[in-house]
């Protein structure tokens, strides 16, 4: 019995119009910026314009690449509300899929654009086999406090009791076939602006690692310490810190080169420095593990993973020979693939925009005992 599981940031799923650019220059997009924009309400009307003219082929996009996902349960990140995800199934995934994902599961989280994470899941498996859920569970209250992850960094930026989890950490207790699995379904903390001689990754680290404290303390409640390692679990979600990276060195003209370099410390250390989770895609090759590129220049461009599935040790034992896949084909063509890696980009992509999500979906198929 096998069931296919993915994990995909769709950005910004939205039914609502963000106005702030209009007074804070850094929320404001770079079109508008050519123009110049008397009153605010006729920057309203250029930035609704603007966001209903770009959309549609940015969802179709996004469609696509589910589709090529083809899961039975899709963890989703930069969801607005059910309202959001019920629209873009209705107008766009359907039409890729067919009426696929009948469950559809949101909990308003704590994010301050109102952004949640979702999970969509079939009736059953492409194998016939039922998927059941038996409880879903909100941490998104869940303080420093409680779990006792308050220290000095964290108080840098939070207090003692402010909420751990950014957006959430979404428990799903499900059943397949009759065979448990948990899913936990996180979006940590972003990466920041530089702070203090820090660059936006170290200054907002110490935030995402007492979220993947509190994951794991979460499992460990759970299932009880020392007994995790026999359960099956899933980690899925946008972690927004990698443990490794590849340098993209070059420029259009002259040509790149690929340099793949491991990262000092990562939030992510707590989840595999005792083998308490596997990070799957590790198993693909060193060059081609990426779900994102980063890019401000020439000067600093490299590809990374954001997006993860950790595997519990018993799932992972059982799908030991298993690698997953990730969905590049909606990346703009921006993004500079290394030798061997390019896709062919769906239609209507751009430079920059429209395009899928600035990040690529990740999906397993995993057998079940």
């Amino acid at each position: 019995m096998s069931l296919r599981l993915a994990t995909f940031n769709v950005e910004n799923l939205l039914t609502r119009f963000d106005f702030t650019g209009y007074r804070n220059q850094l929320r404001q997009d770079r079109v508008i910026k050519l123009f110049e924009v008397s009153n605010e309400g006729t920057y309203q009307q250029l930035e609704q314009a603007r966001v209903i003219a770009s959309t549609d082929d940015t969802r179709q996009m996004t469609a696509l690449a589910i589709a090529d996902a083809d899961a039975d349960i899709l963890c989703l990140q930069e969801i607005d509300n059910m309202a959001a995800l019920q629209a873009f199934e209705y107008g766009y995934l359907y039409r890729m899929v067919g009426n696929g994902y009948r469950q559809k599961y949101l909990v308003e989280g704590n994010d301050s654009r109102g952004i949640d994470v979702a999970v969509l899941m079939r009736q059953e498996t492409r194998d016939g086999q039922k998927i059941e859920l038996r409880d879903i569970k909100s941490h998104a209250m869940v303080t420093y406090r409680e779990f006792d992850l308050f220290d000095e960094e964290i108080g840098k930026t939070n207090r003692l009791d402010d909420k751990i989890f950014k957006r959430d950490c979404l428990e799903l207790d499900l059943r397949i076939g009759g065979v448990p699995m948990t899913l936990y379904v996180v979006h940590f903390k972003s990466m920041g602006n530089p702070r203090e001689g820090l660059d936006g990754r170290q200054s907002t680290l110490p935030i995402r690692r007492a979220e993947a404290r509190a994951v794991r303390r979460i499992i460990e409640n759970r299932f009880g310490a020392g007994h995790t390692a026999s359960k099956n679990f899933v980690i899925c979600g946008d972690m927004n810190d990698y443990q490794e990276r590849v340098d993209v060195i070059g420029r259009r003209g002259t040509g790149y080169r690929f340099e793949h370099q491991d990262e000092a410390e990562s939030a992510l250390d707590v989840f595999s420095k005792d083998g308490f989770a596997e990070n799957v895609v590790r198993r693909r090759e060193p060059l081609d593990r990426w779900t994102l590129y980063h890019s401000r220049g020439p000067e600093e461009q490299w590809l990374c993973q954001l997006d993860y599935l950790w595997l519990s040790p018993a799932l992972a034992a059982t799908n030991a020979k298993r690698v997953p896949e990730i969905i590049r084909h909606g990346q703009p063509y921006r993004t500079i693939f290394p030798p061997g890696q390019q896709v062919e980009r769906y239609p209507r992509t751009g430079w920059d925009r429209p395009k899928a999500s600035d990040h690529c979906p990740v999906v397993m198929t995993l057998d079940l005992l």
